[in-house]
């Protein structure tokens, strides 16, 4: 028995090795290098995207320096920490999505953010990206697998609440994010397809209803400029116009470094920011583009193969909705640059000038660290 423990072990040093200081740390070193070189290559876009303004380029240093650091310290806390706190920090992030709503902070006609005495400002909506999964993964893991309908219900309506509290802000963006990783939680913990096929059914339905009760103008106007943008070249349609123009200008292996004209001569909007890629696209052609979708494609099968090995039913469900949403981070950032899917703003991950979503996104990295480094002595 004693021997089969030792041979079952995923425990590093189980047979009598040392430790390796990547256990030690519970970092795993192959998304650790993988995260290296997606912010390093970001880094060099983001300064020719900011026109050359290494400022900005210190600040989003300063900025993933601070994510790698929140990255750091989710590493260190065991899963079940996570699984203890989540309905408490679920409660935390209702009351803080209420107290935006009440006495939160606007800018460009969203009211998104709170300013706390003493704290920065930040986004309660944020959070909530990583603790709606954590909820929903927490509820769902305390049964039997695949859950019964009532516990599927019971599932969305914990993703559902705060989709409608951020609904109210506005913000697109991160509704789309907070209810894509909830969902996939519920996803993976095993439904029917007969239930995804009326889940469906029932979007379609209420689609018209959606677009005449629900959605705001500005809203149905981005529909609108995807299905036609030179309806209004030089309104709505002008974002999308200019970058599938630096896209399709950068050619197979892109103009070079710094000799991109559409954002160097202001054609393209927030080139630094939501629109980035297609900054690097112009510079670096179809070849760039292509090693960055590999950098991000290698990055999100480490996050499976962690999902898929992680040894309880509340991780592996945890993990795999963080994973399926940062590939909804990229998949939205460049299907709207391309014009493929309306602008929501949602930012390049990791590449993008801002700190919030970075420091989120970190932190998700940080928990698919600890799921894998915190590993549990196995019976034989």
């Amino acid at each position: 028995m004693a021997l089969g423990k030792l041979l079952n072990s995923q425990e590093p040093g189980a047979l009598g090795r040392p430790k390796s200081i990547w256990s030690t740390l519970h970092l795993d070193p192959i998304l650790l290098a993988l995260l290296l070189l997606l912010v390093g290559g970001g880094l060099f876009v983001l300064y020719s995207g900011a026109d050359r303004n290494f400022a900005v380029v210190k600040g989003q240093m300063i900025r993933l320096g601070v994510a790698f650091v929140v990255m750091f310290v989710f590493a260190q806390l065991d899963p079940a920490i996570f699984r203890r706190w989540a309905p408490w920090l679920y409660l935390a992030g209702l009351a803080g999505l209420v107290a935006v709503l009440l006495v939160g902070v606007g800018a460009k006609g969203a009211q998104r953010w709170l300013a706390l005495p003493g704290l920065p400002r930040f986004q309660p909506s944020e959070l909530m990206k990583l603790v709606v999964p954590m909820m929903a993964a927490w509820y769902l893991s305390r049964y039997y697998l695949p859950p019964t309908f009532s516990r599927i219900v019971v599932g969305l309506v914990i993703v559902l609440l705060p989709m409608f509290l951020i609904i109210q802000q506005p913000d697109l963006g991160t509704l789309l994010l907070v209810g894509m990783a909830g969902i996939f939680v519920v996803f993976f913990a095993g439904i029917s397809w007969k239930l995804i096929t009326a889940f469906f059914g029932m979007v379609a339905v209420s689609a018209p209803l959606m677009w005449f009760y629900v959605m705001r103008d500005y809203q149905k106007q981005r529909v609108l400029t995807l299905l036609d943008p030179q309806s209004d070249p030089l309104g709505a349609g002008w974002n999308i116009i200019q970058s599938k123009t630096a896209i399709g200008s950068g050619g197979m292996d892109g103009k070079g470094w710094l000799q991109g004209t559409q954002s160097h001569l202001e054609f393209l909007p927030e080139s630094h920011t939501d629109f980035i890629v297609a900054v690097l696209a112009e510079e670096f052609g179809f070849v760039g583009m292509m090693l960055l979708m590999a950098v991000y494609f290698l990055i999100i099968l480490r996050c499976l193969y962690i999902s898929v090995t992680a040894q309880d039913s509340f991780s592996r469900l945890l993990a795999g909705a963080l994973t399926m949403t940062f590939f909804i981070y990229i998949f939205v950032n460049v299907g709207m640059v391309s014009g493929l899917l309306p602008v929501v703003g949602v930012p390049l991950p990791l590449i993008s000038y801002g700190g919030t979503s970075g420091v989120t996104l970190m932190a998700a990295f940080g928990v698919l660290m600890s799921i894998h480094t915190h590993r549990r002595m196995i019976s034989a």
